[in-house]
Formats: structure tokens, C-alpha cells, sequence
């Protein structure tokens, strides 16, 4: 990557990390507060922690269009400051529905998908994978760091405490867009990292697309449901003090990270990724099942949430890349728009259903719904396809009409290690589907010269 790039991917990681911490900061927190908070019950108190799915789930694809009209950087400072917004809503509010509202606002500052597309403009198409892996690697380190500070700051400053810092967070974001973000030269759409509502239809009828929707809807419906109650676990069934509740948390989390890592060598190395897959939706299923009938020992808490983060953090590295390799070739950014909306509604669906579970079947129905849910995930993912080990690559062939783009795509498609090819014609633009290892990399080069 040349500088301007590594500043780009990184500067972005870093407001995309800030946003994130203070989302999920609340999560290992919020559901000791049933008692604290004038009107909260388990099913508002559920309500709050996932409010703002709804909010980004809804508006994040239209935030993402607007930015091709208006520029990213006043998008994305506008959603920062919704976000900050909503943050001093919340932290100002006696009451659980002054911090609904909050998280409502939050949530409305929808502005992933433009940091994305930020992020193409800011990068060379052979680069693109390399700046959305650094900012993917930091969403990862912002979620554990937010599981081990959220108890501690809990413990120091309180709820509304962790709701300034989310709103100094957001503020800090707003400076490094500014100051450390570099100007894009132009701005336009990217096929591979935002979406085309051309494709809406298309990729929403795309069986295999969908199933890959369906389960980031239900890991992240599991995650935060889980969230309603484990908290409570912790304190009142294992009797740790909230402040504490990061010695189960940290552990696991750097264990599980540790055990990954071999998996994802098997499954995209060795190509065993579908095995490797629905292994991980099983150990969430089985670990769900273990809290439900466990929950008062603290060894097996222990063991069951570290195999509940193998299972999760598999999951959320191995799902983008099957929405890669699944996507067409010019569609991968339209596939990962619905994919992320799909994946903050689950978010949403979690809380509100976790809490309201949690008032009327208890922690244990609540981890048994959860158990249900990745069961039935496994159900459907069982018919999904082998995924082809393909990779998307990106080539600039000038601009030329549609018959030629025609022409061209068909030339490509012959090139040995090339599976699909489709040439956009105005944009100057091949989006081609690849094996690495078997690529005649000469050839391809040639094809595009002449």
C-alpha cells in the first residue's frame, strides 16, 4: 500500500473502532440497570440495548447513496454527530426511555457503508481488500475492548459516564475525518464496496445470498440477547461484582481468538470451509444450551462463553467471505450492504426479544431461544453450496461502449484462472471472480492491452 493509502485505511479504522466502542460499551453493562432507571422493566431495558439496529439497519443503504450526491466526509460527519447526539440524549436521561430515544438517534447516524465507500475512493482496486480487512480487524478489537472497559467504566463514572465518553468518542471521529483522513482526488461508486440499487432485486433473490443474511441476522440476535441476561448471570447467579465481570470476558475472548485462527487456516487454506462453518453455528448452538442448563457454575460458565466466542468470532470471519466468494462479481457491494443491514436489525431483534423473554421465561429461557435460533440457522445453512475459492480482482480498461465491454468480458473469461468477468463499460471498470493459485496473470495483462 502506498502511505496515502495506509493513512486512509487506518484513519478510517479508527473512526469506524471510536463509533463502534461506544455502540457496544453499554452491552456487557445495560441489563444490571433493570432496578436503576426509572420505568425500566427487562423488555424496555432489552428494547434499549438493541434500539439502535433498528435505526441503522433501516437507514444505513440510504445513507450510503446519499454520500454519492453530497460527498462522504459531510455524511459522515453527519452521522457522527447524530451519533454524538444520541449519546448526550441518553446520558442526560433519569429514564430507560430518554436512553431509547438515544439509542434510537445513535443508530440513525448510519454511516458504515460510507466509510466503506470512503475507503475506495481513498485506495487502488488491488489495495481495496487490504484497507477493508485493517478496518474489519479493528471493528473485532473495538468489540473486545468494549466488553472488558464497559464493566470497568460502569463501575467508575456509571451508565450515563459511558454515554459522555460515547459522545467525546464520536466527537474525536468527526476530528480525524478532518484532520488525518486524506481528500479524495474523485468520488464515485464502487461496485466491489457499496451498493447499486440496479442489483437490489437481483441479490434479494439470490437463495444463497439470503441464507448468509439469515445467519448474521441470527448470530447478532443471539449475541445481543445473550447480552440481556449473561450480565445478570455473572452478578446474581455467580455473585462477581460487575466491575469484575471483565475476568470472565478478557480470558475468553483471547483464548477463543487464539483457537480460531487454525480453523481459518483450514477453511479457506485448505478448503474446508462449509465443515468449518456450520462446526462453528453447532459449538454456538451447544455452548447456548450449556448457559441455559448451567448457568449457576462458575467453571462451566467459564468454559461455555470461551466456546461461545470460538464459535462467534468463526463466524464473523468466515460469513464476509462467503458473501465474497457468493456475490457476482459486480455485486459484491451491494451483497455486503444487505448483508450489514441484516446484520443490525438481528441486533435489534436480540434485545427486544432477549428482554422481553428474560421478564417472562428467566435467563434460561432466554439462553435456550438463543439455542434454538443458531439450531435452526444450522437447519438452513446445512443447504448452502460449497463456496468456489474464489477471489474478486478489480483491472481499469478505460471507458468504451457496451458492446465492447461485451466483447472483452468474454476475452477475460477465457484467460486461465479467470471464472467470471464483468466489464462495466462506462466505468471503465473488469470485476472479475479468480483463482489465485491457478491465474495466468501474463495472459490476463495481455488481454487488456490489446
Amino acid at each position: 500500500m502506498l502511505p496515502g493509502e495506509r493513512r486512509a485505511a487506518v484513519s478510517l479504522a479508527g473512526i469506524f473502532s471510536l463509533r463502534m466502542l461506544g455502540m457496544f460499551m453499554i452491552l456487557p453493562v445495560f441489563a444490571l440497570y433493570t432496578d436503576k432507571l426509572a420505568g425500566a422493566t427487562p423488555a424496555l431495558i432489552g428494547l434499549a440495548i438493541g434500539a439502535y439496529g433498528i435505526t441503522q439497519a433501516v437507514l444505513q443503504i440510504p445513507f450510503g447513496l446519499l454520500s454519492d450526491r453530497l460527498g462522504r466526509k459531510p455524511v459522515i460527519a453527519g452521522g457522527l454527530v447524530l451519533f454524538a447526539l444520541g449519546s448526550v440524549i441518553a446520558a442526560m436521561s433519569t429514564s430507560i426511555y430518554g436512553i431509547i430515544l438515544g439509542r434510537v438517534v445513535q443508530g440513525a447516524g448510519a454511516i458504515p457503508g460510507v466509510v466503506m465507500a470512503l475507503a475506495a475512493d481513498l485506495t487502488r482496486e488491488e489495495q481495496r481488500t487490504k484497507a477493508m480487512a485493517i478496518i474489519g480487524i479493528s471493528i473485532g478489537l473495538s468489540f473486545s475492548v468494549a466488553l472488558v472497559a464497559g464493566p470497568v467504566l460502569d463501575h467508575w463514572v456509571g451508565i450515563s459516564g459511558i454515554f459522555w465518553l460515547t459522545a467525546m468518542l464520536a466527537c474525536g471521529g468527526i476530528a480525524v475525518l478532518y484532520l488525518i483522513v486524506p481528500q479524495p482526488v474523485v468520488s464515485r461508486v464502487h461496485r466491489d464496496a457499496e451498493p447499486v440499487p440496479a442489483q437490489f432485486l437481483a441479490v434479494l433473490r439470490d437463495g444463497q445470498l439470503l441464507r448468509l443474511d439469515f445467519g448474521i441476522l441470527t448470530l447478532h440476535m443471539v449475541l445481543t440477547a445473550t447480552f440481556t441476561v449473561l450480565p445478570l448471570v455473572l452478578r446474581d447467579d455467580l455473585g462477581i461484582a460487575s466491575a469484575h465481570h471483565w475476568y470472565i470476558y478478557l480470558p475468553a475472548l483471547l483464548l477463543s481468538v487464539a483457537v480460531m485462527v487454525p480453523f481459518i487456516i483450514i477453511a479457506e487454506r485448505r478448503r474446508r470451509m462449509k465443515p468449518v462453518f456450520l462446526g462453528a453455528i453447532l459449538i454456538v448452538a451447544l455452548a447456548e444450551f450449556g448457559l441455559s442448563m448451567w448457568h449457576k457454575s462458575l467453571p462451566a460458565v467459564a468454559i461455555l462463553v470461551f466456546l461461545f466466542y470460538v464459535g462467534f468470532n468463526l463466524l464473523e470471519a468466515t460469513l464476509p467471505s462467503l458473501v465474497s466468494k457468493m456475490a457476482p462479481p459486480d455485486s459484491k457491494g451491494t451483497a455486503m450492504g444487505f448483508y450489514s443491514s441484516t446484520q443490525f436489525f438481528g441486533a435489534f431483534l436480540g434485545g427486544v426479544i432477549g428482554g422481553w423473554l428474560q421478564g417472562r421465561a428467566g435467563v434460561g429461557g432466554v439462553l435456550l431461544f438463543c439455542a434454538a435460533g443458531a439450531l435452526l440457522w444450522l437447519i438452513v445453512a446445512t443447504s448452502m453450496r460449497n463456496p468456489r475459492y474464489l477471489a474478486s480482482h478489480l483491472l481499469q480498461v478505460g471507458v468504451m461502449d457496451a458492446h465492447h465491454a461485451q466483447l472483452l468480458a468474454q476475452r477475460l473469461t477465457g484467460v486461465r484462472g479467470v471464472a467470471e468477468a464483468v466489464v462495466i463499460g462506462d466505468e471503465g471498470v473488469a470485476y472479475l471472480k479468480v483463482d489465485k493459485h491457478a491465474l495466468d496473470e501474463l495472459a490476463l495483462a495481455e488481454v487488456v492491452a490489446n
